[in-house]
């Protein structure tokens, strides 16, 4: 930046460092601390270096999309769902991260209030799993489901679960959240 590297690139230059490092963990070379210090670290970089010097020049950051995001209700598991917010951030999502045991109504206040195109729900715990089909029934409840995809990840999860409660997509870990998400808004 004291470069005068413009803003954009160095957003992009972090999003290849991000790739690389997802990579080398998907092959075994880094371990998952790593990949969580390379993703706040970029995020955070972005956040507080980045995103105000693009403001100060009048620069709006395109973004590929809002999401939602939260550990459901009943699991205060959210390393996870940090490492996927992180690097949702950096390959240029914008995301409202609710944190950890968010209840299903902080949910359903949260897509009316800033109508993102996605929500993603996290869960570590089978007995918590449940509630993401909770978050899902109270969304169509609502008619907030119209032009929002769900998302759904955490270690008891899989694509069957995903089908069961009606989300729209499973995603198995965080390299492969920023691809479903994604294509899900029609950029993968």
């Amino acid at each position: 930046m004291d470069q005068n590297v413009p803003p954009l690139e160095v957003i992009n230059a972090f999003a290849s460092v991000l790739r690389e490092m997802g990579d080398k963990y998907e092959r075994g070379e880094l371990y998952i601390v790593e990949l969580i210090a390379a993703g706040e670290g970029c995020r955070k970089a972005i956040m507080d270096i980045v995103e105000p010097k693009l403001k100060l020049l009048g620069v709006e950051r395109k973004t590929l999309g809002k999401i939602v995001l939260g550990t459901v209700e009943g699991d205060i598991h959210d390393i996870g769902k940090n490492i996927v917010a992180a690097m949702l951030s950096t390959a240029g999502f914008e995301v409202v991260d609710l944190g950890r045991d968010v209840p299903i109504k902080k949910f359903v206040e949260a897509v009316k209030e800033h109508d993102p195109q996605l929500v993603g729900l996290s869960a570590l715990m089978t007995i918590s799993m449940i509630n993401q089909g909770e978050v899902i029934k109270a969304l169509e409840r609502e008619g907030l489901l119209k032009g929002v995809k769900v998302v759904i990840g955490g270690a008891p999860t899989s694509q069957q679960w995903a089908e069961k409660i009606g989300a729209d997509a499973y995603a198995p870990d965080a390299i492969e959240a920023v691809a479903v998400c994604k294509s899900l808004v029609g950029r993968g």
